[in-house]
């Protein structure tokens, strides 16, 4: 019964998502509390990524921050989104993973609160970016991809039956009228991302 509840609200939540009728009707909090309206970033191309300071992914900050530099001018945000369901690998408050990224990475994009990803307190942002891309699985021909598949399988033998997102450093791209193009796992490839950016920008 518990179960089939849980499946009502969570189909229930991707209906309200699905309603939303653009992106940009999301109004996020950024690290120091300002309501900030994603219409703001309307014409720009979008990587929006849930993030950790303490995951074994945490050093693509670094790759980040390249694509950033890169091709900011040309029209990229990357919109960082703090977040501690996985493995609790973002403890602290905003200003100390602030502190920790910009400090050891040096990052310069936006930054946001801290948030929930999946389930009841989920961020309406990532629940919207979920009913567009659901999870596509991981490669498990991609050493890393096949240990997260195993790794999430002995936790959930259906984890990879929901759209939720599974882990650390999952992105989403959006283009410039606020279409979501693509979901990308955490084992994807900079390479592959930056390649879907250069098509868009």
């Amino acid at each position: 019964m518990k179960k089939i509840i849980m499946t009502l609200v969570m189909a229930a939540t991707f209906l309200a998502a699905t309603a939303q009728q653009s992106i940009y009707d999301i109004t996020v909090v950024d690290g120091v509390g300002q309501n900030v309206a994603l219409s703001t970033y309307r014409g720009k191309v979008l990587l929006i990524v849930n993030t950790a300071t303490k995951c074994g992914f945490t050093p693509q900050y670094t790759e980040l921050q390249k694509l950033y530099e890169d091709y900011a001018e040309k029209g990229l945000e990357v919109l960082d989104f703090p977040c501690n369901q996985f493995g609790e690998q973002a403890p602290g408050s905003n200003e100390e993973i602030h502190e920790f990224c910009t400090s050891r990475y040096s990052i310069t994009f936006p930054q946001f609160e801290k948030i929930d990803v999946n389930g009841d307190n989920a961020s309406p942002l990532f629940t919207f970016l979920k009913s567009k891309k659901g999870f596509d699985g991981f490669d498990k021909k991609d050493r890393t991809g096949k240990m997260m598949h195993v790794m999430l399988k002995a936790k959930d033998k259906d984890y990879d039956k929901s759209p939720d997102i599974k882990w650390n450093f999952t992105k989403f791209l959006v283009d410039q009228q606020g279409n979501v193009i693509r979901r990308y796992e955490p084992t994807e490839s900079i390479e592959t991302i930056e390649q879907d950016l250069k098509k868009l920008l």
